[in-house]
């Protein structure tokens, strides 16, 4: 069809790679390591590629692949269930505080966010988790002692601690206005310590699967179970476990920032107007083409016909609130975010404090040396990334944070 709006790249002994990358820069080592993944066996008809798409571990962010009787851990990633939480409210921007300071600073004293030296005492964890997050633990419980039964490792971690708290990283939340001037709020987390403790055991136990039964895997980071595989079982249900996790831990975390909000201002306000909460780091069964397949979206979102998603940008960047077209050859998927274009590491040594502060001008955040890794540079350009998916999804709402506390 000559107005498809992807590329397709032909993978020799692979399926083909379909590119949603028209106008944003892809680096080598990404398309490499999507050959990689299209060389597996067990990948089902196409992998493809969103527009934020870089390289990863084993598997490049920003890619959909589907696979047959079969799931690749390292595909999924250690922060199983990472995801968006975003809900509208009736403020709107008059009713915020002239000066953010004091409000951005009673959502980082109610919300756990950051980590300590090791040694110390981890900050972005409840030292006594309050009672709100322990009546959602227990809706988790029971199945999380039935996994620690099957692999006790997993019982040692931060878990029920970790349960309404942020992380690190490019982890964060903000407060933000729409095009109309409301206030919503939006949160970026996953399944936390826990969660990474889950993906790196059955990551280790994938590869060492591999050395006796996936003799000419590309990379050991794919190595993966298939059904009928000793832990081929765990895994799903350990997953499947890790995601809930996730979505519920967005849950706590935006009950608790609401409820912070209310003491900062005044006015009486409604929330979740309009909620969404999504993943883009998971695995489920899904049918397409006919057939049903295990789906990894490793930095993606589900974009099913009329299904709402959100792609944030950057701490300085605009972020959109979406509604998918249901595009069969994405897998009705979308990007997760903008993507980076650099490292962490090269962030760092490029940038200057001072340039974090001219980047994030008009938006209350920390502006310092730590924080120089999520410079809005460090990402691609989100408006290229949202015409690149055209065909994917439509944009609902434009969202710009005034808030952005960083985990």
């Amino acid at each position: 069809m000559s107005n498809q709006n992807y590329n397709v790249e032909e993978i020799a002994g692979g399926v083909p790679v379909k590119m949603w990358t028209k106008g944003v820069p892809v680096e080598d080592d990404a398309k490499r390591q999507l050959a990689n993944a299209a060389r597996l066996p067990i990948v089902f008809k196409h992998i493809a590629a969103m527009p934020d798409v870089h390289l990863g571990i084993g598997a490049t962010v920003g890619s959909v692949i589907p696979t047959v009787k079969a799931i690749i851990p390292a595909a999924v990633g250690v922060d199983i269930g990472c995801g968006m939480m975003a809900a509208k409210t009736t403020l709107r921007a008059e009713d915020l505080p002239d000066n953010l300071g004091p409000l951005r600073a009673a959502i980082e004293q109610a919300v756990p966010h950051g980590s300590a030296p090791r040694g110390r005492r981890d900050t972005g964890s409840w030292e006594n988790p309050p009672v709100s997050v322990d009546q959602v633990w227990a809706t988790l419980a029971d199945e999380f002692d039935a996994l620690c039964e099957l692999h006790p490792r997993l019982r040692n971690t931060n878990n029920r601690k970790h349960l309404g708290t942020l992380g690190t990283g490019n982890h964060f939340i903000e407060v933000c206005l729409d095009e109309a001037g409301f206030v919503w709020f939006m949160l970026h987390s996953g399944s936390r310590g826990v969660g990474n403790a889950i993906g790196t055991h059955f990551i280790e136990l994938a590869k060492k699967d591999a050395q006796r039964h996936q003799s000419n895997l590309p990379d050991e980071n794919l190595a993966y179970f298939e059904e009928g595989a000793q832990y081929f079982g765990h895994y799903v249900r350990a997953v499947s476990w890790a995601q809930q996790f996730a979505l519920r831990n967005r849950e706590v975390m935006m009950a608790n920032l609401i409820a912070t909000v209310r003491k900062v201002i005044a006015k009486p306000f409604e929330s979740h107007v309009e909620a969404v909460n999504c993943h883009h780091n998971y695995v489920q069964r899904e049918r397409h083409f006919g057939e049903d397949v295990f789906v990894t979206r490793k930095g993606a979102v589900s974009a099913k016909r009329g299904e709402l998603g959100i792609i944030p940008g950057s701490m300085g960047a605009r972020s959109y609130i979406v509604r998918g077209l249901g595009n069969p050859e994405s897998f009705e998927s979308c990007s997760h975010g903008a993507g980076r274009v650099m490292s962490r590491t090269k962030a760092k040594k490029m940038y200057t404090v001072q340039d974090q502060v001219r980047a994030t001008a008009g938006v209350e955040c920390r502006k310092d040396a730590n924080v120089i890794d999520e410079i809005p540079m460090a990402y691609k350009d989100i408006d290229a990334v949202m015409a690149a998916q055209r065909d994917l999804v439509e944009v609902v709402h434009t969202l710009k944070q005034v808030v952005c506390v960083k985990g």
